[in-house]
């Protein structure tokens, strides 16, 4: 079972109209602040954030209980002044918590209302999060034929295949920056991460490196993927038979 945490900025859209017109730069400092305080207090408790819109945050939260939500949100009353729901949701896939999240909020089912906090309520049931990290393999060689917003423009069309692919898979994708991404995975198999690297090469021509981590917290998932990415590379730069997909496991 995997535990997903959603954070919205509420009201954001009636807030937004007092600033003025001359508000955008205002709100883009807004919402990177909010991303690095969000990420910085989950990170401390071996979670893992994920940027979705710019207004909300996708947060990998197994091992966190209700009381864990509460200390972080009374933490980042201290720095915004505006408001924050945090919607927890389990699932047995990311894309099912990611359901439960969404019923809890249009239910308005909260599990701490002082706090702004809902959910339906938590099992205490532990399982692994697997988590997949691909970046582009040769991306230097790509940016020497394209500029740099014809790269941009190539990287999000393969975020959208990617995230379609992955959806129906229950799997939730997320672009990290440069060529970089990260999927919350439902357990799938390295078949099925082979059929869209293919899938890639053959729309596109570019070739994607794989690491998958599988541990009982997000961020310890992350780091085995990124170790396992890293050891592709390595395995690359040596000469050695390359591989396109490593996995390890806590």
């Amino acid at each position: 079972m995997i535990q997903l945490t959603i954070i919205k900025i509420t009201e954001y859209g009636p807030w937004t109209l007092t600033l003025g017109s001359d508000r955008e730069h205002r709100l883009q400092i807004l919402q990177a602040t909010l991303y690095k305080e969000i990420q910085n207090l989950f990170s401390e408790r071996n979670c893992l954030a994920f940027p979705n819109r710019f207004d909300e945050i996708f947060v990998i939260t197994n091992g966190l209980s209700v009381d864990d939500h509460i200390e972080i949100q009374k933490e980042l009353a201290k720095s915004f002044q505006l408001g924050l729901s945090m919607s927890i949701g389990q699932g047995n896939t990311p894309y099912e918590a990611n359901l439960n999240v969404d019923k809890a909020i249009r239910s308005k089912i909260t599990l701490d209302k002082d706090h702004n906090i809902f959910g339906l309520p938590l099992q205490k049931e532990e399982d692994l999060v697997q988590i997949i990290h691909m970046d582009v393999d040769g991306s230097t060689s790509i940016s020497a034929n394209k500029s740099p917003y014809e790269i941009s423009s190539l990287i999000l069309k393969l975020y959208s295949e990617m995230s379609e692919f992955f959806l129906v898979r229950n799997s939730l994708a997320f672009f990290l920056g440069g060529d970089n991404f990260m999927i919350i995975s439902s357990a799938i198999d390295k078949e099925g991460i082979t059929k869209f690297l293919d899938l890639i090469r053959q729309r596109h021509g570019i070739s994607f490196n794989c690491g998958i981590g599988t541990a009982k917290t997000g961020r310890e998932a992350a780091k085995l993927a990124t170790k396992s990415l890293d050891k592709i590379r390595e395995l690359r730069d040596s000469g050695t038979e390359r591989q396109r997909i490593l996995e390890l496991t806590c």
